[in-house]
């Protein structure tokens, strides 16, 4: 049997689950290898961490598919300490756009975390369907195989989602693995763009120097990294930022601010990926109080999951919604649209 070692914290990661694989070991897909000796986790979940960077062998994060060596030291990472945790109901507001006995399409505010996690551990979308659903006795937001179908990150607006039978939810999800739902998200970016559209390719892991963002790898230097793909166009220019509408062909994490900022567009106000700086403009001290004036009138970034369509898993039914930009954004669009009529009345 695999050698099993005590859990530990890890280059400020902590270890989950460790092991070393026996000297007798044949080739085997780390997914499975893991699902047979980890127990209590399913392959879904052990294939999703390998995603997300969190699975490593021999000191390095590795794909799902990698595959085991005699005496390969495995180990599963986390950046927050395992914790057991139950979703209790809060009674949160819920703007819901549609709902029928399958799903539900919700419109999330900017600044509300989905699920609970390190350091939000309550106030999430979770705890609030728990509570919406408090009378329920088919829907349990504890249960895996109901709830989210995709997320969005807490810092960004619009629409989710959310499967309230296991058999809508297996339906939904094979649709996002398949790439057959069409996303659409808008996005205020740094600088402007010679082109009216185009399309960024590049595969997404997280960074090593700093495991809360993520980057865009090479997959032969870094094989944990998935293929990504957002094809944006231009929706309205301004002197120094542009409105961006972002399709989605896969859904990674941090995706469009990822390859945004990897083509020299950071989103305004995204503080993690450098869009927080006065990047574009001559910084004069009137233009940098209007930038902060606008980083204070939406200090979140400026992206908002605008359009959303599916098949519906029992009518077969297409389905599509479309969300209004939230008032933060809008407010911060007229700001800058005002700021570029002053100056062209000035002659700038």
């Amino acid at each position: 049997m695999a050698e099993e070692l005590d859990i530990e914290l890890t280059d400020d990661l902590f270890e989950r689950f460790r092991c070393v694989a026996d000297r007798g070991q044949t080739p085997l897909r780390i997914d499975k290898y893991l699902f047979d000796h980890m127990g209590g986790t399913s392959r879904n979940r052990i294939q999703t961490a390998a995603d997300a960077g969190n699975v490593w062998v021999n000191g390095k994060p590795v794909a799902s598919n990698y595959k085991v060596k005699p005496l390969d030291v495995i180990q599963v990472l986390l950046d927050h300490e395992p914790r057991d945790y139950s979703v209790e109901p809060e009674n949160l507001p819920l703007n819901v756009v549609y709902e029928d006995d399958c799903l539900m399409v919700i419109n999330k505010p900017a600044g509300m975390v989905v699920h609970p996690g390190h350091g939000n551990w309550n106030g999430t979308l979770l705890n609030a369907l728990a509570w919406y659903f408090r009378d329920s006795k088919t829907f349990d937001a504890n249960d895996p195989s109901l709830g989210l179908v995709h997320r969005i990150d807490k810092d960004t607006s619009g629409l989710l989602l959310i499967a309230k039978t296991p058999e809508a939810k297996t339906h939904l999800a094979m649709q996002f693995f398949e790439h057959t739902t069409e996303r659409t998200y808008n996005a205020l970016v740094w600088g402007t763009f010679a082109e009216e559209e185009g399309t960024v390719v590049g595969a997404l892991a997280r960074d090593n120097r700093d495991r809360l963002i993520f980057r865009v790898w090479d997959p032969e230097e870094n094989p944990a990294a998935k293929h990504a793909v957002t094809h944006y166009r231009v929706l309205e220019r301004f002197p120094y930022v542009t409105l961006v509408e972002c399709r989605l062909e896969t859904g990674r994490t941090h995706q469009i601010r990822v390859h945004m900022k990897h083509i020299g567009h950071p989103l305004f106000a995204d503080e993690k990926y450098g869009g927080m700086e006065i990047l574009k403009g001559v910084p004069t001290q009137k233009y940098k109080q209007f930038v902060n004036n606008c980083f204070a009138l939406c200090p979140r970034q400026v992206l908002h999951a605008k359009t959303l369509g599916f098949t519906h898993p029992r009518t077969g039914e297409r389905m599509f919604f479309d969300s209004s930009l939230p008032d933060d954004i809008i407010n911060l669009l007229n700001k800058w649209r005002n700021y570029e009529t002053a100056t062209n009345s000035l002659g700038r």
